[in-house]
Formats: C-alpha cells, sequence, structure tokens
C-alpha cells in the first residue's frame, strides 16, 4: 500500500482540536427548530416532524457507487465516492433524480443511523477506493453528515468531502461548514425567481443561490489538483442549459465573472432531458437545440471562462440515472 501524500482534509483539524464535535452539537441543536437550508421550516426534525424536504432526523440515503460520470477532476481512475440523499429541498420539474428526490414515501426505507451513514463514508474509501466523498442533494441533511464524520473520521476517514448541492442552501449553514468541506459543487439553475418558482417551487432563489455560491468560493477559491489530476480542494459550479432560455444562462454567466472572476472553474452541462413533469410542460419538453448550446458557448469564450468543461451535444442515456437498480443507477 502506497503512502498517501495528499493534503489532508480540514475535518481532520477541527477534529482533533474538538471543534467538529462542537459544530455537530450545534447543527443538531439547530434541528429542532429546523433552519438548516433557507426555508427555515422550523419544524422539529429531533422528534419526526418534517418540513418541505419530508425529511425527519434520521439521513436518507438512496444509493452509494463509484461514479464515473462527473467531472473528470472528480471521477478520475477510481471513480467519485457518491452518496445519493433521498428527498431535497427543490421540487424542479426536470429533475432526474426525481425517483428519490421527489418521492418520500419510497425513501422512507432507506433512512438510516448516523452510524450507518459513517460506515457507508468508509466503506467508499476503503472498499470502493474512490478519489472523495461526493455528497449528492445533501443541504437538508447536513448536521447528520457532519455527525457522521465525527463517527469516520477516528476511524480512519481522510477522502476530501464534495458538497453537490442544487445551489439553495443557507448562508449560517455554509458558514459552519467552512473547513470541512473541501470541494464545492453547487448548481447555479436560475437567474430569474419567476422560474425559479415555476419550476422548483422556490421564491427566492437567486438571491440564496448567489449569496451561497460566494461564500463556498471565500472559502475554498479556485479549484486545485493533484499530480494526476484530482480534485483536492477548490468549488466547480454547474449550469444546465435549459430550453428557451429558462435558465437564465447569459445572467448567470455573466454575474459569475464579474461578482467572482472569470477564472472560476465552470461546468456547463448540455444533456437536459424533459424527465419527471418536464414533459407534460411544453416549454420544457424538448431538449436544447444547437443554436441554443451554441450561444452560451460563444458567451463563454467572450468572458474569458476558460477554466472548466463544456459538455458536448451528444447522447444523454448515461446521465439518466435509475435509481429502482439500488446501488447501480448509471449504464455504464
Amino acid at each position: 500500500m502506497t503512502e498517501d501524500c495528499s493534503p489532508k482534509p480540514g475535518y481532520i483539524a477541527l477534529y482533533e482540536s474538538g471543534e467538529l464535535a462542537r459544530r455537530a452539537a450545534a447543527f443538531k441543536k439547530r434541528l429542532a427548530l429546523c433552519d438548516i437550508c433557507p426555508r427555515t421550516c422550523t419544524v422539529n426534525r429531533l422528534e419526526g416532524q418534517k418540513g418541505f424536504c419530508n425529511s425527519a432526523f434520521l439521513p436518507i440515503v438512496s444509493s452509494v457507487v463509484a461514479h464515473f460520470g462527473e467531472e473528470p477532476v472528480l471521477s478520475g481512475i477510481s471513480g467519485s465516492g457518491t452518496i445519493f440523499f433521498g428527498n431535497c429541498n427543490l421540487r424542479c420539474a426536470f429533475c432526474q433524480n426525481y425517483q428519490i428526490s421527489q418521492n418520500p414515501q419510497a425513501q422512507q426505507k432507506n433512512e438510516m443511523s448516523i452510524s450507518a451513514l459513517a460506515q457507508k463514508m468508509l466503506y467508499i474509501q476503503d472498499g470502493l477506493n474512490c478519489h472523495n466523498i461526493n455528497l449528492v442533494s445533501p443541504s437538508h441533511f447536513v448536521p447528520q453528515i457532519v455527525m457522521a464524520l465525527l463517527e469516520a473520521v477516528p476511524e480512519g476517514l481522510h477522502l476530501p468531502l464534495v458538497f453537490n448541492s442544487g445551489g439553495y442552501d443557507s448562508l449560517e449553514t455554509l458558514q459552519a461548514l467552512d473547513g470541512i468541506i473541501s470541494i464545492y459543487l453547487p448548481d447555479i439553475k436560475y437567474s430569474s425567481d419567476e422560474n425559479s418558482l415555476k419550476y422548483s417551487m422556490v421564491r427566492d432563489y437567486v438571491r440564496h443561490s448567489r449569496a451561497a455560491i460566494q461564500e463556498m468560493y471565500r472559502q475554498v477559491g479556485n479549484l486545485v489538483t493533484d499530480d494526476e489530476g484530482i480534485a483536492v480542494s477548490g468549488m466547480i459550479v454547474r449550469h444546465l442549459i435549459l430550453p428557451n432560455e429558462i435558465a437564465g444562462s447569459k445572467e448567470t454567466l455573466i454575474w459569475l465573472t464579474e461578482e467572482l472572476s472569470p477564472s472560476v472553474t465552470i461546468s456547463i452541462m448540455s444533456q437536459y432531458y424533459p424527465s419527471n413533469r418536464a414533459g407534460n410542460i411544453p416549454e420544457l419538453s424538448r431538449s436544447i437545440n444547437p443554436g441554443e448550446y451554441e450561444e452560451i458557448v460563444k458567451l463563454a469564450d467572450k468572458l474569458g471562462m476558460e477554466n472548466g468543461w463544456i459538455q458536448e451535444m451528444e447522447s444523454k442515456e448515461y446521465y439518466l440515472p435509475d435509481f429502482t437498480s439500488g446501488d447501480k443507477p448509471f449504464n455504464a
């Protein structure tokens, strides 16, 4: 076994100083009047009450898999160790993970203890030998993640954590994650609250997502990779182009370059497919066309956005997961 020369994630030092335990306790206390995400439902999740995310205290894990379809710096050759959390604090009409994000009754069976979540993290590291732990849709389970981390670190956990969220995250929650998360991977879905309400059932997405992304960038900065090209820290912003300019892609790219930096790493995705309820919404019922795609590619180039990836317009089958197949939701 070769010695791991990668920098240690910050959560290890926080554990050793006792700060991680303090933050875990503070997070758990907040669940009694839940304000973990911007919806601030103020329900007592410790007593089993559920707010918009349909989640009580126990974390819900729908799938754990070595994912090879993420950005190359995350998947590498060994895969990104992806933990798909059930339920969500958004209701995107076009969600590709709708089987687990918008079916709370079916997800009840996937509840697990904090200790079991800790063991899933260790399995990703020692069983799957992945490059990182990729937390998908973690926004409503941040306290549980930190509590699981508190148990996993003394058992040897040392992989960087990837916070892979829909972008609708609480500033207070993110500030309490400072030093815990190595890599932030937020979506920036909309530049219009009218569209975010219409298609994701959230009235204030733009303000909260932009504040969240600014805080994430403050914490970790630009993407840093090791000698093998694997991400060890930094931020990647994902943006999915939607048909009929619904995502407001032009405004989003301009905001990123002006308010963060043209050097921010961005992953522009063309993989939109009218899944979930989108097939019944006329303006969302088709894939994007070449003209819509080229317009955003040209704008990214004009703005000097040189870091990241622009997904080609090609077959999207790999990106449509099927969570009815357990821990093999992808075709590849």
